[in-house]
């Protein structure tokens, strides 16, 4: 009879699937329920177990720090990837300097303070800034372009400001970056990095309208050497012959050291020894473009300006500004100069002796 039972069982299993399928089910849902019983108990104790290790581990590493020292260290950072060399305009994205050195931030200024208006390698500049002075070209080296003005009007009311002037008094290196005396000026700068490399020393970018006033003097006049009027070629390292650039060249590492050879016409700073304004800075036109802070427009259409000119037949003269160049911009005729805020200095500061007459 039995036997029976489980034939026709046996049958309707597989003549239908579902039915054999129930006869599963049953038979592991009683299977399962002992076994879950089981595995909840030793999960149960298993979880006690953990919980004691990681208070076991955790008061030995309070106990002895050397312990799971590398365990502990902080991750590192990846590694950031080069950025890609472009040409222009893709160029002006990169902010890290390409050629040339440029003082990062936290580096050691040479010149250590002291109790004079501006360190030893600046020069104090103070005088009256004006924002619109009238200078009239009489002859032109380039009529076709008018950039190089051989000469300019000198009459009696030259230098006279139509508005109102604004006091300024600061400190200014006497040399282009990086402000020593026989060195080439440094080039290939972008505006952020001539700002950073001057915050970096305890200094700042100059702004236009210091820079405007350093160059012109007191008397505001156009050219900063011999009587200010009269354009020369000998004072300054300036209208040397131009040489087509090759960007393509420029910013290919493999051919920028051959390509900047080629365009460089650079010359130690201070070999010029006429080319000093009447505050007593050297080569502010020629030799290299100077970036600046572009108080004068405002900040439009960008925060960067370009004061001085190069070596090369442009305008080299104190007062025009270009403004076309973005703050990450860069090319081979670029660098820049820092500036500083003048010291007020007291009689009240010299040493007691000096003040008693000894």
């Amino acid at each position: 009879m039995t036997k029976g039972l489980a034939t026709r069982a046996t049958d309707r299993a597989n003549s239908d699937p579902r039915e054999a399928g129930g006869q599963t089910v049953r038979f592991f849902r009683a299977r399962t329920g002992t076994t879950m019983r089981r595995s909840k108990a030793v999960g149960v104790f298993g979880w006690v177990l953990t919980v004691v290790a990681l208070a076991t581990v955790t008061v030995h590493s309070k106990a002895d720090p050397q312990k799971g020292a590398v365990a502990d260290a902080p991750l590192q950072p990846a590694a950031k990837s080069k950025p890609h060399l472009d040409l222009l305009p893709l160029l002006a994205s990169h902010d890290a300097a390409l050629f040339g050195s440029f003082v990062q931030p936290g580096a050691i200024p040479d010149v250590l303070p002291s109790d004079a208006a501006c360190p030893p390698d600046q020069v104090e500049v103070e005088g009256e800034y004006c924002p619109a002075v009238e200078q009239k070209c009489l002859r032109w080296l380039d009529p076709a372009t008018k950039l190089q003005c051989a000469e300019f009007d000198h009459p009696a009311t030259a230098g006279s400001c139509a508005l109102k002037t604004q006091h300024k008094r600061f400190c200014m290196d006497r040399y282009e970056w990086p402000n020593k005396v026989g060195a080439l000026p440094r080039y290939m700068a972008s505006w952020i990095e001539a700002k950073s490399s001057c915050e970096a020393i305890g200094k700042r970018l100059c702004g236009d309208t210091e820079w405007t006033l350093a160059c012109e003097g007191p008397e505001r006049m156009p050219y900063p050497y011999g009587e200010g009027y009269a354009r020369d070629a000998r004072a300054c390292n300036i209208d040397k012959p131009y040489i087509w650039p090759h960007p393509e060249k420029l910013y290919d590492p493999k051919t920028s050291v051959e390509e900047l050879s080629r365009l460089d016409q650079r010359e130690p700073s201070g070999s010029r020894p006429e080319c000093v304004s009447p505050y007593g800075v050297h080569d502010m036109v020629g030799n290299v473009d100077e970036w600046v802070v572009n108080e004068s427009q405002a900040g439009h259409p960008f925060k960067s300006g370009l004061k001085g000119g190069y070596w090369g037949p442009v305008r080299t003269r104190c007062r025009p500004m270009t403004t076309a160049h973005e703050e990450t911009f860069r090319y081979y005729q670029i660098g820049f100069r820092c500036c500083g805020d003048a010291r007020a200095v007291d009689v009240g500061e010299a040493p007691l002796a000096m003040n008693q007459g000894i």
